[in-house]
């Protein structure tokens, strides 16, 4: 197949790009610099130069494209509402190209957006909050939207990706330990956080790519969930920092705009997901991941 693929430099992208070339796919990355072009040649890539929102571009190689997985997003999160309505916009106009044909669109969100109704792990069919609750899940309604008129439209949920070199949400957390001097947990420190490693990841991107379903959620989880204590011990005792338990009314001074995702549950399951593509996780956890950290 011909695949067009948005974020193709980033984290996740570059991973996916050698992915889908081991499998026989053909690569049509979407790269803004000069670097990053090279990049995507260099791993037998052909190269789109632009920018996702250039809408007029990305119709071009939309059309031109057997399938498309769309992985790029804006994470500065100070403007995280301008960029969720931007990232609407994308996958709009990538459904638009693909309506009435049976080319798959496959869109990245996270299991974060996702709210379990029995305070069990987040499973593929439950509910996403809505964009007014968190500017994100802009990306679930816009597939909900494609899905409605019938478009092969699909949703992969990331958890915290990882590998040696990025954590995610994590990272967030190592740069508050070294502003702080200390790194800490909310209370017991008992809520959770999914994670899989982005070998694992990409490789779930590949399948679900090329055998999933028309409107089908699929959870991209290694690991149900991780516990924020034991996330803080490691990364403490790898900065050599003390680590500590903080109330929940002290979180805000602490956390900023992450106080409130400091002191909730957030684990998902992938039953479903493996049940169905047969996708086994391999790679290593989470805190083997931080453990190692470069």
């Amino acid at each position: 197949m011909r695949i067009f693929l948005t974020g193709a430099t980033g984290f996740i992208g570059s991973f996916l790009v050698t992915e889908l070339i081991n499998a026989g796919h053909h690569v049509v990355g979407l790269s803004r610099s000069g670097a990053g072009a090279e990049a995507l040649s260099r791993a037998g890539a052909e190269v789109c130069r632009g920018d996702v929102n250039n809408l007029h571009g990305l119709r071009a190689a939309t059309e031109a494209a057997d399938g498309v997985i769309h992985a790029a997003f804006n994470h500065d999160f100070s403007n995280l509402k301008q960029n969720s309505e931007d990232d609407r916009k994308v996958i709009e106009t990538l459904g638009q190209v693909l309506a009435g044909s049976d080319r798959p669109l496959l869109i990245t969100s996270g299991t974060g957006l996702v709210r379990s109704k029995i305070g069990a792990p987040a499973v593929e069919t439950d509910d996403y909050i809505t964009s007014a609750e968190f500017p994100r899940a802009a990306c679930e309604e816009a597939a909900d939207a494609l899905i409605a008129k019938g478009g092969r439209i699909m949703v992969m949920r990331l958890p915290q990706v990882h590998d040696t070199r990025r954590f995610g949400r994590i990272t967030q957390h190592i740069q508050l330990a070294r502003q702080h001097g200390r790194v800490v947990y909310v209370g017991e420190g008992k809520n959770r956080l999914p994670a899989v490693h982005v070998s694992d990841a990409a490789r779930l991107y590949r399948l679900v790519l090329e055998n999933g379903h028309a409107g089908s959620r699929y959870n991209a989880v290694g690991e149900e969930g991780v516990a924020l204590r034991d996330i803080a011990e490691v990364i403490g005792a790898k900065l050599n920092l003390p680590v500590e338990s903080i109330q929940p009314e002290e979180a805000p001074a602490y956390f900023g705009w992450l106080a409130n995702l400091a002191t909730i549950d957030l684990a998902a399951s992938s039953a479903m997901t493996r049940q169905l593509l047969g996708w086994v996780p391999t790679g290593p956890d989470l805190l083997t991941d931080l453990r190692n950290m470069d």
